[in-house]
């Protein structure tokens, strides 16, 4: 990755045209680097951003210079200081919401929202386990499972983060990283399993997911951050209590802009009450952003990153 100056357009029919003042960063940034999420050479990278309109193209009525707005599915290239975005790809922002609140959460709250809300709506009472509870995604979907009145168990990968998946909500915080652990999760919840879970990690939990799953439980992979799940048989869900297993993602979940801006209402109001949190755990300058994905990939931070031009 390398800095590139551009001279941007003035933006066509339909675009707004940004200034940028927050970047959100987030693991798709790094499978679409490594090709895990094959792009076209040479690309930008980056989905989401915060910033102030500064001009509009033809046709564009409901934004104006001025506005602060927000986006998430407009195509990679957010990592950038100035960018002409489609208008209905582009959100307002409400006046409680800064844009470094919003680059941080909109893209890992926009999939907390569909995670509990449609991919399994999260009833009082649900055990519910997160892998990588003290990431980005992680720390929204506890704190926001446990205010939906769910038994949240996190797993994390060291003590210390066990101790943040603990303060973002989690019941029981279990160390993912230690030989027998769902065995030692299952002595902590006394036998019981998890009636949804939510599996970013990929390769080194998938199959023990599927033992932590009750009964006509539901996995839902979500993300690869150690690498493809494996593959399996369907018979296994079948021997491992009839199990439901999907794999979604956000932006079918907002392809129409009207969905979207509905879903993030949803959000945005959550995150008015103080019930989702935009907990940064790092900052970087967008020309340092080799060292974000550097130490995003070695695991060295918790909560969110963000990026400023």
């Amino acid at each position: 990755m390398q800095v590139v100056e551009e001279e941007l357009p003035a933006p066509q029919a339909g675009q707004v045209q940004v200034r940028q003042e927050a970047i959100g960063f987030n693991y798709i940034d790094i499978y679409q680097r490594q090709g895990v999420y094959p792009l076209p050479l040479p690309t930008g990278l980056g989905h989401e951003a915060a910033g102030v309109v500064v001009a509009t193209g033809p046709g564009v009525s409901n934004f104006k210079a001025g506005d602060r707005v927000a986006y998430m599915n407009a195509g990679v290239g957010a990592y950038a200081s100035l960018r002409n975005v489609p208008a209905d790809k582009l959100l307002a922002l409400p006046d409680d919401i800064s844009c470094e609140d919003a680059a941080a959460v909109l893209f890992k709250g926009m999939t907390a929202q569909y995670l509990l809300h449609k991919t399994h709506r999260v009833q009082p009472g649900d055990m519910v386990l997160v892998h990588a509870a003290a990431g980005g995604v992680g720390q929204i979907l506890c704190r926001w499972a446990k205010h939906l009145g769910a038994f949240v168990v996190g797993t994390a990968g060291s003590a210390d983060k066990c101790r943040l998946a603990r303060e973002a909500g989690c019941d029981i915080a279990i160390d993912y990283s230690l030989p027998g652990w769902p065995a030692t999760l299952l002595a902590e919840t006394g036998g019981r399993k998890a009636r949804v879970v939510y599996d970013s990690v990929g390769r080194h939990t998938f199959l023990h997911s599927l033992d932590c799953a009750a009964p006509f439980g539901l996995v839902v992979l979500y993300g690869a951050a150690s690498g493809p799940a494996p593959e399996i048989s369907p018979e296994l869900l079948n021997k491992k209590g009839c199990l439901f297993l999907t794999r979604p993602s956000v932006f079918p979940h907002n392809a129409d802009p009207a969905t979207f801006r509905a879903n993030a209402k949803v959000l945005f109001d959550a995150m008015s009450s103080g019930t989702v949190l935009a907990s940064i755990g790092a900052r970087y300058r967008l020309d340092d952003v080799v060292q974000a994905h550097e130490a995003a990939q070695a695991r060295r931070t918790s909560g969110a990153i963000v990026l400023t031009p």
